[in-house]
């Protein structure tokens, strides 16, 4: 990005659009209230600077590999249209950035201006931020951010879960409050093939009437329909071997086997870690979580729970919810976010939703709760060497406009919002013939720097039909079973110390956890004693107990703020 400084208006006129060839100030000689570009932040609704393209940013962006490129993004266009402010969008895949992050971060004559979708961890916030002094502190800029600065006004637990220990907030969030995330496993059965069981007398424990959202199955009831789906030419193909009883994806944020072992009685989540009752658990630790696997993985070994679920990616899992040649459906049950997702439209009236499993021996049902958090924070840092820092923040902070937010998180006006308000609220259109919502998104919604609490979704963004029905299926099916007393591990402030000690033992920690967990599911032969003491000193050598004290320290703050 090129300095325009303070620049006469004639020479302005001179030069034309200031360029990458542009001279170049000190960052420090900008004065937003004395410079030639005609700057201002206070009114969101006019450009920021007067002439258009007059300034240029360079962003580089980890980008969804469905999504269009950022410089065409009509989100990003309109952008341009509203603020004048020019943006360079460099486009890496996700894996580009995973691997070339460190290298971006190494050659600081190189560094952009800003990175969007960043994911720093709060080690690296507190690396560039406090000790380095690489990245901006947000919160020094908060005067050329009315809307970022109303929201951590108005939200003090926001401004308290973005801050770093020395009280400086070093990226921009994301933040989207639904009451989804919590929850991010919901269970589906194929209905027509458990009809065709009951109309060939292989099952008498459910009837017909019976197979509709709400479907309540002990866990020995469904492991018997599991059986049979593996057992018979259920799809009608002429072919016994291609019916996939059980699948989810091992270990993702959503979808994955986190409620079936919960089932057993353990408040489990794809971390293992919760708090119950205020205080800060494993449940790798607990004897029902050890039962619970020494089970599962006989199902695993007897084929009802696919042995690719353990290695696939989440698009490998979603192409398993396609009809086959011959229009043949292959999934008997999985574990999803939604089952629009994953189902072929014209087979989703065949799926019902579940009751979480049945334990046969208690009869109570249980459900964990996840990690996942609604405020995140990493998701957007702006360098220190970067020119007219005010401008870049400016602009940034119109992302958190909350119609602004919206087509960031789910795309533009005209593509998938109508181009008229609807009483003050952006409205959805039809989706065009032949598109799912998730194409439509993914293609034209970049995510990230949002804004979506409670009272937008009140007042200014109709929540989409398929985030309704997942809200209606969670109050109905998932959250009334919610493991007594347990919560997600909210946003803590550690300190530095913490955080250094964390960044070293959890990594260690959840590496023992999952390399012993895979291989016990994969194994089909049960925990044997020794082996499972010989677990517990591999947690303890890791230092699970370090690791519980800093979370619960770091809570019982959280808990005092």
């Amino acid at each position: 990005m090129k300095n325009i400084g303070k620049i006469t208006l004639l020479t302005i006129l001179l030069m034309g659009v200031v360029s990458c060839g542009g001279p170049t100030n000190n960052p420090s000689s900008f004065d937003p209230n004395n410079n030639a570009l005609n700057y201002q932040w206070e009114d969101t609704t006019k450009p920021i600077v007067s002439e258009k393209g007059s300034i240029t940013f360079n962003i580089t962006a980890a980008k969804n590999a469905l999504a269009l490129d950022y410089n065409n993004m009509k989100v990003f266009t309109d952008l341009y249209d509203s603020t004048n402010v020019k943006i360079n969008w460099k486009n890496l895949s996700g894996t580009q950035y995973s691997t070339q992050k460190s290298l971006i971060l190494s050659k600081p004559d190189s560094y952009p201006d800003a990175i969007y979708h960043a994911g720093f961890t709060n080690k690296e916030l507190i690396q560039y931020g406090t000790q380095r002094k690489v990245i901006v502190a947000i919160d020094e800029y908060l005067d050329y951010m009315p809307n970022f600065k109303a929201i951590l006004e108005a939200r003090p637990d926001v401004r308290y879960a973005l801050s770093s220990p020395d009280g400086h907030i070093y990226s921009l969030p994301r933040i989207e409050e639904m009451g989804l995330k919590q929850y991010p496993n919901l269970l589906f059965i194929n209905k027509e093939w458990v009809g065709k069981l009951i109309d060939q007398n292989k099952i008498d424990f459910v009837s017909k009437d019976q197979l509709k959202d709400g479907l309540r199955l002990t866990r020995g009831q469904y492991k018997e329909i599991l059986r049979l789906f593996k057992d018979l030419d259920i799809n009608g193909d002429g072919n016994a071997n291609d019916e996939i009883p059980l699948s989810f994806v091992h270990g993702n944020w959503q979808g994955n086997e986190s409620d079936l072992l919960a089932s057993f009685g353990i408040p489990e989540n794809k971390d293992h870690k919760t708090i119950v009752n205020g205080k800060v658990i494993f449940t790798v630790q607990d004897t029902k979580w050890r039962t619970a696997v020494s089970e599962l993985s006989t199902w695993v070994r007897d084929g009802l729970i696919d042995m690719a679920a353990f290695e696939d990616t989440q698009d490998a899992f979603l192409s398993k919810g396609k009809v086959v040649e011959g229009g043949h459906q292959r999934l008997g049950s999985f574990y999803w976010w939604e089952m629009e997702t994953v189902i072929s439209p014209s087979d989703q009236q065949n799926y019902i939703c579940m009751q979480p499993l049945v334990d046969d021996e208690t009869q109570k049902q249980y459900v964990g709760v996840s990690n996942e958090l609604e405020i995140e924070k990493g998701v957007c840092v702006v360098f220190n060497k970067t020119e007219n820092k005010e401008i870049l923040l400016t602009y940034l902070d119109r992302f958190y406009d909350p119609y602004t937010s919206a087509q960031i998180n789910y795309g533009p006006k005209g593509i998938v919002f109508e181009e008229e308000l609807v009483d003050g609220k952006l409205v959805t259109k039809e989706l065009p013939e032949g598109v799912t919502t998730d194409e439509l998104r993914l293609k034209n919604a970049p995510m990230g720097c949002i804004y979506l609490s409670e009272e937008q979704w009140e007042n200014n963004v109709e929540m989409e039909p398929r985030a309704v029905l997942r809200l209606e299926r969670l109050e109905a099916y998932e959250k009334p079973y919610t493991y007594e007393n347990a919560t997600s591990i909210p946003n803590i402030n550690y300190t530095l110390e913490e955080i250094n000690t964390l960044a070293t033992k959890e990594t260690t920690l959840s590496s023992a956890i999952e390399r012993q967990f895979v291989e016990w599911m994969i194994s089909g032969n049960g925990i044997s004693d020794t082996a499972w003491e010989n677990f517990q000193s591999t947690l303890v050598a890791a230092g699970i107990e370090t690791v519980k004290e800093i979370n619960q320290a770091g809570y019982d703050r959280y808990l005092a703020n």
